[in-house]
């Protein structure tokens, strides 16, 4: 059972620098160099140096290490490293962990950070090829002979079921895709900058596994994004506003598989979700309408529809109109459909830069952001806030719990 009440990480911790490489389909230099690049770039925009930093984290699946960055950063002496599982599910949990570390005293200054040449090198989206045998890999035994061998077949089981419940057709994906490449389109930075699509285009797109075409399935990218995370009393003191981590959780629900959790009592929703929303809100003390900006994980579009309504957003069903109607705005930097597929690490960047003012995108007077990880695998997920202290919107809603 997860947790039934408030945690008391909400409001102890802060990012306060943000930092990337340019995103690209051949970056032209080994993953550890994307990610000291992108781990100085972060820092510098923190206003600290290599010297500074005590912490690291990043995911199992990276292939530099945190010693290794480290050293090849200039970084010294960690007394915390962490690596999170479950591919995009861990990148909010990374944050997480390093909240965790800074509220304990167990480091100061730590950094997150996610980066590979995921198109010119090994491409996730060609699925299963190789596996050493393993307890977490006999669940796909059951899928892989049948020909459920790419993410895209795992989702286009749950997607086929969500359209079928709900009386829909695929189109309802497209909405979705629509408005990330509108992002897309007017943010420099994005790979698909000055290339918007109209819901035409999506249904001229080509079947990868039905029901979903190549324009519900995200890019592929070479890249780098890291984070600094360190306590909000110390991020005042730092040259942007801190974005304050009001709310941090991990979930994975019961039954939970790695894509493939087609035995569940019901494939139109994502429990993993379920349980990161719970503890979100009760810790933050928000709720979806108090929500401002919403960068949700969109590796697959059927899942950005699933987790608004777990989220609370609409009802079960009513995700396709929500978004059609742009009742929140999503992904304002293009999302991974749009902007990189960076494992969900650049949601969380431009989360902190819709805070700070200074998206290229920006929704006005926004002070409160929801940032998911991937789903359809054990989940993480944030809700960042404007510091209480230099907050200058009033608000109706409820109080925030920092």
């Amino acid at each position: 059972m997860s947790l039934r009440g408030r945690d008391g990480l909400g409001g102890r911790a802060a990012i306060t620098g943000i930092g990337a490489t340019e995103f690209s389909k051949d970056s032209g230099r080994s993953e550890l160099r994307l990610a000291v690049e992108a781990v100085h770039a972060a820092l510098a925009d923190a206003g600290l140096t290599p010297a500074d930093v005590d912490g690291m984290v990043t995911f199992t699946m990276d292939t530099s290490p945190e010693i290794t960055v480290a050293q090849a950063a200039g970084i010294g002496e960690l007394s915390f490293f962490s690596r999170i599982h479950y591919g995009g599910g861990a990148a909010c949990a990374t944050v997480q962990q390093a909240a965790l570390a800074i509220a304990t005293g167990v480091a100061d200054v730590v950094v997150c950070y996610r980066a590979f040449n995921e198109r010119s090198g090994r491409r996730f989206g060609s699925g299963v090829r190789h596996r050493e045998p393993s307890a977490e890999g006999a669940a796909l035994g059951w899928a892989l002979p049948f020909g459920l061998l790419t993410p895209a077949s795992w989702v286009a089981m749950a997607a086929q079921r969500y359209l079928h419940t709900y009386g829909l057709t695929p189109e309802a994906f497209g909405h979705v895709a629509v408005v990330d490449r509108k992002y897309a389109a007017t943010n420099p930075a994005a790979y698909f900058h000055g290339r918007p699509i109209t819901l035409a285009d999506h249904a001229a797109s080509r079947w990868i596994a039905e029901p979903l075409r190549l324009l519900d399935c995200c890019q592929e990218t070479d890249g780098g994004q890291a984070l600094v995370v360190t306590s909000v009393e110390r991020a005042r003191d730092l040259p942007h506003p801190p974005a304050v981590i009001a709310a941090a959780a991990q979930g994975a629900g019961r039954a939970q598989e790695q894509m493939t959790s087609f035995y569940r009592d019901d494939l139109t929703g994502l429990p993993e979700t379920a349980v990161v929303a719970r503890q979100l809100w009760r810790t933050s003390g928000l709720a979806p309408a108090d929500i401002d900006v919403g960068i949700l994980y969109d590796h697959f579009t059927p899942f950005v529809l699933m987790q608004l309504e777990e989220f609370g957003f609409c009802a079960p069903g009513e995700a396709p109109d929500f978004v059609a109607k742009e009742r929140l705005p999503l992904n304002t930097h293009g999302g991974q459909l749009g902007e990189a597929y960076l494992h969900g690490m650049n949601g969380v960047a431009e989360a902190v830069r819709q805070i700070r003012g200074t998206a290229v995108n920006p929704v006005p007077g926004a002070e409160r952001v929801l940032v998911t990880a991937g789903t359809g695998v054990p989940t993480s997920g944030l809700v960042l806030t404007a510091d209480p202290q230099g907050r200058t919107r009033s608000t109706t809603g409820p109080p925030l719990h920092l």
